[in-house]
């Protein structure tokens, strides 16, 4: 299995990762053992996952959702699939 993932670190930022074990990144996380930026900003808790084919689909994901607005990124987490291509027009702002 491999997984894209977003989380809600303490700041109420959020990170994107991919990973072939979601539950042993999560502790990396939590333990300071992952990315620098989540290090930082620790406790984090998994706000979004999903199952990809494989590690190259779920990288590709990860980097498509790195450039996504705030706005788009919790759309998607709260799974309003149907707003994710209005946050996608071209100079959409959110006004937050």
């Amino acid at each position: 299995m491999t997984w894209v993932y977003i989380l809600e670190c303490s700041d109420r930022s959020y990170y994107t990762g991919s990973t072939v074990d979601l539950e042993r990144r999560l502790v990396e996380h939590n333990e300071g053992l992952g990315a620098n930026y989540t290090r930082e900003r620790r406790p984090v808790r998994i706000v979004f996952a999903a199952e990809t084919d494989s590690i190259a689909t779920a990288f590709e994901w990860e980097k498509k959702i790195q450039g996504w607005s705030r706005a788009k990124k919790l759309a998607l987490i709260e799974g309003r699939l149907s707003d994710l291509p209005v946050l996608s027009a071209r100079g959409y702002r959110s006004g937050a």
